[in-house]
């Protein structure tokens, strides 16, 4: 599986982004996908998550309410609509598919561990 992440840039605080991840594969509606980020100097981080047919999905506390998740399984597509952005969003923001768990919860889709696929990031930056 090859992710590919895109739609990240440079925004002022107060701004929307919308992120996409595009996958190859036939299988991608087998996946539980997420989007993780990693800010300069700190560890990267669980943000959203969506289960196999989008009936169910997770949120990090610190973007929930400003950042929404989908997928298109028809396209092998995930997004991360993000608005409201704030300069401690700032970070690289990568995709990643879960191709082995059949069951997700809050705990695990939060995992780095759990996914075993990863795209390259993409950039954003929040300025204040």
């Amino acid at each position: 599986v090859q992710l590919q992440a895109s739609g990240g840039g440079l925004v002022p605080a107060g701004d929307s982004l919308r992120l996409s991840c595009a996958a190859s594969g036939r299988t991608f509606s087998n996946y539980i996908m997420g989007w993780f980020r990693q800010a300069p100097g700190k560890e990267r981080e669980f943000v959203s998550a969506v289960t196999w047919r989008g009936g169910i999905t997770y949120y990090a506390d610190s973007v929930k309410g400003r950042f929404t998740i989908s997928r298109d399984n028809a396209k092998n597509t995930v997004y991360l609509q993000m608005n409201s952005l704030k300069p401690d969003d700032t970070a690289v923001y990568y995709c990643a598919a879960d191709s082995k768990s059949t069951e997700a919860s809050s705990l695990t889709v939060s995992r780095v561990s759990e996914y075993d696929y990863w795209g390259q990031g993409t950039l954003v930056t929040v300025s204040s």
